[in-house]
């Protein structure tokens, strides 16, 4: 859990995306989140945390449903959904955090 502290311990905003490789609907939020990407640049990070990989930490965060989406700066929670976002509405949330 140390390296996730320091994952979202920084002053940008950060976009966790949980996903799963064998779910539809976290297949589809992949183009969307590169797009979010693109659209931020250095200005916010965006990253992929595969549940299944990370089950320690999924359950940690409680992560049911997918795609999770959360959003910490400087190491807190500022939003969290769960299930598939718009990129434009993605970009609106994270630019309140910016």
């Amino acid at each position: 859990m140390s390296k996730f502290g320091e994952l979202i311990d920084v002053d940008v905003p950060v976009l966790l995306d949980f996903f799963a490789e064998w779910s539809d609907a976290s297949k589809a939020m992949h183009p969307i989140l590169k797009d979010v990407a693109l659209a931020f640049g250095n200005q916010a990070k965006i990253i992929k945390i595969d549940i299944d990989k990370n089950k320690v930490l999924s359950e940690a965060l409680r992560v049911k449903g997918l795609p999770t989406l959360i959003i910490y700066k400087n190491g807190e929670m500022k939003w969290r959904h769960s299930g598939d976002q718009e990129a434009n509405d993605l970009i609106t949330i994270l630019k309140q955090y910016i």
